[in-house]
């Protein structure tokens, strides 16, 4: 070997094995070293004129690992002799042991490649001048982008072909037990391509967090490439508790969380960008559209303070999420429920400005919570960006134990937090299937959460949920039935697998622990969400027709319970009553706005005072309907979609006219549904609509659970009107995006009706949910 190779080889050996030496600095003193010794090679030649050498891919980028190759183009300006020149290059390079990736290029030879071999273009867009004729080396670099500029409507779209393919091969950085750091998605060759973006000046990626997270994953391939001696990117098993420890991690736990952290960061930047990347380049200029001022026709509303703006969740320009805590939650579940992302701007600014969430939640905050759950898979994305920002930790604190926590179990597909996440996400199919949305949706979230404490999981979970169930604002009991369904979460797989289903003690034991059918369907839908969440080794058909059985035989030893009673007048309510007039009595809020109605009972009186509402843009949350003698008492809590709360005094006059028949509040809602037609949002479950048999002995009960949307209260008393049957009482609850109401019906005789008719109001009030 050559004297300045020896050198070299020593001082590289050297500098790898310095102590002490952060990632960083080694990558950079190494691509010195590296570009000093090519230097001294190229000006050994006796005509060193028009050459120069280029450093390209990692190498141009200053990101040379132990056991990366050197990738280098020699330019020149067509030296006849150029063959031979590269030999006297390239031979050192191969004696001194050092991976070498190497080609020969003119400049037009080099826009050539690059024009129809993307990889090859990537590599040469981080063209680095190491030595030679620096003019060169400008004029490739220059002419490499211009190309790559003015092609970019074309080759943007395959490089993210490219990357899909790449992540269907490969999975998911975050969420493999034996990850590859740069192929997997979220990994090393992302953050190249996001690169390449930024160059193509079509869009920018998100800065500082992506930095960091590449900073950290190089680490991790340095650390690799030192414990194993050779160039790998897989991040194996056996290797893991050594790269922690060069890395002076804790232990192989916290290197899978630290390169989870970065490949979700990175995940997240990816899907930022390649979002606005096709936004634009398959965007046609529309009138009227100015750079960075759109027309307000433009903006959607979808919440109060939320707008929608080029497929994206905004905030309205007199949105203050420095007066609003409430707004990050808001505006997390508008966009889930319509099924697009929060832009990142608008992510930035809610964690910037938005001041801490009281404590316990206020009802409405914790609505916002489970309509963003209840979205289904629109809500992975935007609670993914709520926590590349912290603010998933800001809401659960004790989310931070979880978070990007792996699981060594193979049959798990995700980390501890994403696994949680995805169970609710199942778990939004099946709350058809309960009583209380709600309780599924939070429970599936938290269900696990123990696993971020040492010992038992459910039982740190069920210490954990005693203390997050009230500061989400739930109320003694249903904290008390959140703990359960995580003391209990395992319970009907366990026994249905490894129990005989034909022992009488089976069930009984399963109905002693859960005794209530409430509990039971809750935790019957939980199991199957967080089966399906775990993965195909977790459930299958053979695991939930045992499951279903056990359930089945468990609701059979706790039947006979009915619906809960409509709760007692209140005394202001008698007071109406007595009077013995139509009595109006709204009560604003700060959030929702509580609406007493009095009136003489009316068939079609339900379906009037909800279309009153539904026109004055109210959204019912809850309401009851009963009788006293043949007066109605209507109480219902209701939120406004969009603005403050509304004027009592013109609410309560619209009611007055309507009750009085001097207001077409049918026409009206359907005049008000023609121009503004629902928007599509995300795909939901298909309604449920049932008699439920033996609840009643005075009247038929029909069981709605369905999707909100507005007039959703309207268009069930109507069609139940339709067919002359009479709502004797009624019991509506809103929970997040699901409406649970109860119906207490009887024909023209005041008797229940017939099991035909019954069941023939249950067909026509599914159709008119259509």
């Amino acid at each position: 070997m050559s004297v300045p190779t020896v050198a070299y080889v020593e001082e590289r050996a050297a500098l790898l094995a310095r102590p002490g030496l952060p990632g960083p600095g080694r990558r950079a003193e190494l691509s010195q070293l590296t570009d000093g010794w090519l230097a001294q090679l190229i000006d050994a030649e006796a005509d060193p004129k028009g050459i120069a050498l280029a450093a390209v891919g990692g190498y141009g980028r200053r990101e040379l690992s132990p056991g990366s190759d050197v990738d280098v183009v020699l330019v020149h300006s067509g030296r006849r002799d150029i063959a031979a020149v590269a030999e006297r290059i390239w031979y050192p390079v191969w004696d001194s042991g050092v991976r070498l990736d190497h080609s020969v290029r003119t400049t037009a030879q080099a826009r050539r490649v690059a024009s129809s071999d993307l990889p090859a273009a990537l590599g040469l867009l981080d063209a680095r001048h190491v030595a030679g004729d620096e003019r060169l080396t400008t004029t490739l670099r220059s002419a490499l982008l211009d190309d790559w500029r003015r092609a970019a409507r074309k080759r943007l779209p395959e490089l993210l072909e490219i990357c899909r393919e790449r992540s269907r091969r490969h999975g998911e950085l975050a969420f493999l037990l034996e990850p590859d750091l740069k192929e997997a998605r979220g990994g090393l060759r992302d953050v190249v391509a996001l690169k390449a973006v930024a160059a193509s000046w079509v869009a920018d990626s998100p800065h500082g967090r992506l930095e960091e997270a590449r900073d950290r994953l190089l680490d991790v391939r340095d650390a690799l490439h030192i414990v194993t001696g050779r160039s790998s990117d897989r991040l194996l098993l056996q290797e893991q508790d050594a790269v922690a420890t060069t890395l002076e991690l804790l232990d192989a736990d916290a290197l899978l969380r630290l390169v989870a952290a970065a490949g979700r960061t990175i995940s997240y930047a990816a899907d930022v960008t390649w979002r606005r990347v096709e936004q634009l380049v398959g965007e046609k200029p529309r009138r009227g559209r100015r750079r960075g001022n759109l027309p307000e026709a433009l903006r959607r509303p979808l919440a109060n303070g939320v707008v929608e703006q080029d497929g994206e969740a905004v905030l309205a320009r007199d949105a203050r999420p420095d007066r609003d805590p409430l707004l990050v939650l808001r505006s997390a579940a508008a966009a889930a429920q319509a099924g697009i992302p929060l832009a990142l701007h608008t992510v930035e600014r809610l964690a910037l400005e938005s001041p801490p969430m009281p404590v316990p939640w206020p009802p409405e905050a914790r609505d916002h919570l489970v309509r963003l759950l209840g979205a289904g898979p629109p809500a992975v994305p935007v609670l993914e960006a709520l926590d590349q920002v912290g603010l998933v930790e800001r809401l659960i604190p004790d989310w931070g134990r979880v978070r990007c926590r792996p699981q060594r179990n193979p049959i798990h597909r995700f980390t501890v937090d994403r696994h949680l996440v995805e169970a609710a996400v199942h778990a939004a199919a099946l709350t058809r299937r309960v009583g209380r949305p709600d309780l599924l949706l939070v429970g599936a979230l938290l269900h696990d959460i123990g696993k971020g404490w040492p010992g038992d999981h459910t039982q740190a979970g069920v210490v954990v949920v005693h203390d997050v169930a009230p500061r989400l604002g739930f109320d003694a009991r249903d904290t008390e039935l959140l703990a359960t369904l995580v003391r209990y979460h395992l319970l009907l797989p366990d026994t249905a697998t490894r129990r005989d289903l034909d022992d009488p003690v089976t069930a009984e034991s399963v109905a002693r622990a859960v005794e209530t059918p409430e509990t039971l369907d809750l935790l019957h839908a939980l199991t199957e969400a967080d089966g399906l969440a775990t993965g195909p080794a977790a459930w299958n058909d053979w695991k939930a027709g045992l499951v279903a059985e056990l359930a089945e035989r468990v609701r059979g030893l706790l039947a006979g319970s009915a619906p809960e009673p409509v709760p007692p007048l209140t005394s202001r309510q008698r007071e109406l009553v007595e009077a013995g007039e139509l009595a109006v009595a709204v009560e604003p809020g700060p959030h929702s706005s509580a609406v007493t109605v009095v009136a003489t009972h009316r068939p079609d009186l339900l379906a009037t005072v909800a279309g009153v509402l539904a026109l004055h843009r109210l959204s019912v949350r809850g309401a009851t309907a009963q009788m006293v003698g043949e007066t109605a008492v209507q109480t219902w809590t209701a939120l406004p979609d969009f603005g403050g709360p509304p004027d009592p005094a013109a609410l309560r006059e619209d009611i007055r006219r309507a009750v009085a028949g001097r207001l077409d509040v049918a026409r009206r809602v359907a005049r008000r549904e023609a121009a503004y037609p629902p928007r599509p949002g995300v795909p939901v479950p298909p309604p449920r609509v049932q008699v439920v048999p033996d609840a009643s002995e005075t009247a038929t009960v029909l069981e709605v659970r369905a999707h909100d949307q507005p007039g959703l209260l309207h268009r069930l008393a109507t069609a139940i009107g339709a067919h002359g049957v009479d709502i004797r009482s009624a019991r509506v609850s809103t929970l997040g995006a699901e409406a649970v109401d109860v119906f207490y019906l009887v024909g023209d005789d005041g008797c229940p009706l017939p099991l035909p008719a019954a069941r023939e109001l249950a067909t026509a009030v599914r159709a008119a949910l259509r």
